[in-house]
């Protein structure tokens, strides 16, 4: 009897033990359904940030600088390092307090800390970044629970506004520092270095930095530019004066070396900080006009067009024609900028006076189709091949058309857009007896040196039209009363009327600009000027001129430039 009873509670108990391992095993099937099943994305994401530690090494960014006139450099673009501050809530203490005691360290804006906060079971929420070493100093003495700091690094532009346009900015979408626009964008890949990024997943902590140091990273090469930032500085300050005054849509002023291409100073307006480039609303902000823009620039063509007929023989600066203020071209009337008629007339007179008539005139002694040959060899309708981003074309499609009309209004720039480098260098070929320069702005790529593109007109010509541009301000800009003393200045202004949006003609707005070099027959510099839509004025001599013969008066100081006459 106690044998059966004895059996019978043995019995009883391996039931129990079955039914309490059947239930366990049950349990851990349905949680493991629960997990891996309906919840399945919500654990991984939870078992990645505590299994898979990444590490990214990035490497250092290069330096960008500017180059003084001696040589010397100046940091344009740097990085610096820091902190971020970021919160664990599986620790974090009585959010309110810590707020407080954060934001009495530094700054912290409270939607984003109680938004983090608020998320559960997050070990990695970023509440601040950019704290220095010395806030983040102060955190870590406060010991708070739940309150985390990492190290950073970010993009520095000392200079703020200065040379925005050329040097770009670097956003870090993914964290991960990528160029946009100028040179951060254009070099994006020189100066990024090699980083080297190791995700270990199952293998935590100690195999991730057993990786980690498998490759160091490389850092970034540093760039210097041929922006020389006292001539920056002064530009920038000239066109902001200029937008005051005359409140055009944008503006820009470009200085170079006619005999070499090299850029010593670019700007555009309206311009922005590349330290807060995500304030900017306006993305066409970013834009550098001169590369990345085209513009009918009006009366600044006719020089080219007069060195092209003079090198062909066609004209020479005393040919003469008889100004009627107007002149038939097939149906249509191409008239002076005042419609008034001046009687006889020499070549030099067209471009002191700037006459359109005049400039149709060299045209037709020329031929359309060689002013279109002529144009092209300028470097008009290509890249020019600059060393920056985003560069696009000039439209000078229309001569292909072949009709007299077309070739007309673009002897005095009507009817053909270009982007202001692109007409900047056919001017400068100009001081450079008749050779065509590429333009550069990085100064420590030897393959980006000075290269000749071609020769377009003889030197003979581009001193003949050197000489007529002389005159005109010795004796017509402003009246003569822009000439400098003791120096040979050579320059055009250039009027025009800016087409309507729909393509059909022309609104009442213009573009205004502006070019010279200086000495003129052994020139050290050119500047090229534009304002676009300025108010108050019609013409560019009346916004202009100021600006130039303050610009020259600053080059000739600066560079201690002796007088030629």
């Amino acid at each position: 009897m106690l044998q059966k009873t004895r059996a019978h509670l043995s019995t009883r108990r391996a039931r129990i033990v079955v039914l309490c391992v059947t239930a366990i095993v049950g349990l851990t099937i349905l949680r493991l359904f629960f997990i891996q099943i309906l919840h399945h994305k919500r654990y991984n994401d939870l078992a990645k940030r505590q299994q898979n530690l990444k590490v990214d090494a990035q490497p250092r960014r290069g330096d960008i600088y500017f180059q003084n006139k001696d040589g010397t450099t100046l940091t344009a673009a740097t990085t610096k390092q820091g902190f971020l501050l970021y919160l664990n809530t599986r620790a974090l203490g009585e959010p309110e307090e810590t707020y407080t005691a954060l934001n009495a360290i530094t700054p912290i804006d409270k939607n984003i800390f109680t938004k983090a906060a608020a998320k559960q079971n997050d070990p990695y929420e970023i509440v601040k970044r950019r704290l220095t070493s010395a806030e983040a100093e102060k955190v870590k003495t406060e010991n708070l629970a739940g309150v985390g700091l990492q190290e950073e690094k970010w993009r520095f532009y000392p200079g703020e506004t200065l040379g925005s346009h050329v040097i770009g900015f670097v956003s870090t979408p993914n964290d991960v520092a990528e160029g946009k626009y100028g040179i951060e964008k254009y070099l994006d890949s020189m100066l990024s270095g090699n980083a080297t990024k190791k995700t270990s997943e199952g293998g935590g902590f100690l195999e991730t930095l057993k990786k980690q140091f498998e490759r160091e990273p490389e850092a970034g090469a540093n760039i210097a530019l041929t922006i020389e930032p006292a001539v920056q500085r002064f530009l920038e300050t000239e066109i902001k004066k200029a937008a005051e005054i005359w409140r055009p849509d944008s503006g820009g002023i470009l200085i170079l070396e006619p005999k070499t291409g090299k850029i010593v100073g670019m700007t555009a307006f309206p311009t922005y900080d590349p330290n807060e480039y995500y304030k900017e609303t306006d993305l066409e902000v970013f834009l550098n006009p001169f590369v990345e823009k085209i513009f009918e620039l009006g009366s600044v063509f006719k020089p080219l067009t007069m060195a092209a007929a003079i090198d062909r023989g066609a004209i020479t600066p005393e040919t003469t024609y008889v100004d009627k203020g107007e002149v038939k071209v097939g149906v249509a009337t191409i008239k002076n900028f005042d419609g008034k008629a001046r009687g006889l007339r020499s070549m030099t007179q067209v471009l002191e006076e700037s006459l359109n008539t005049g400039a149709v005139f060299a045209m037709q002694q020329l031929g359309g189709e060689r002013l279109r040959e002529y144009f092209i060899n300028f470097g008009l309708g290509e890249k020019t091949n600059i060393d920056l981003p985003g560069e696009i074309k000039g439209d000078i499609s229309n001569l292909k058309s072949g009709r007299e009309v077309e070739f007309a209004t673009a002897s005095f720039g009507q009817g053909i857009a270009v982007t202001p480098i692109e007409l900047a260098m056919a001017l400068a070929s100009l001081a450079n007896e008749g050779k065509l320069m590429r333009p550069y702005v990085i100064a420590t790529e030897p393959s980006l040196a000075p290269k000749a593109v071609r020769q377009v007109v003889s030197p003979e010509a581009a001193a003949a039209v050197s000489r007529m541009l002389v005159d005109v301000v010795d004796t017509s800009l402003a009246g003569g009363k822009a000439k400098i003393p003791g120096y040979s200045i050579a320059a055009k202004t250039g009027t025009a009327q800016i087409p309507k949006e729909s393509g059909a003609g022309y609104s009442e707005d213009f573009l205004h600009s502006f070019f010279g070099y200086f000495p003129a027959y052994d020139a050290k510099f050119l500047i090229f000027m534009f304002l676009e839509r300025p108010r108050g004025a019609i013409y560019a001599s009346h916004t202009l001129t100021d600006p130039f013969i303050n610009t020259v008066r600053f080059l000739i100081n600066y560079y201690t430039i002796p007088p030629d006459r």
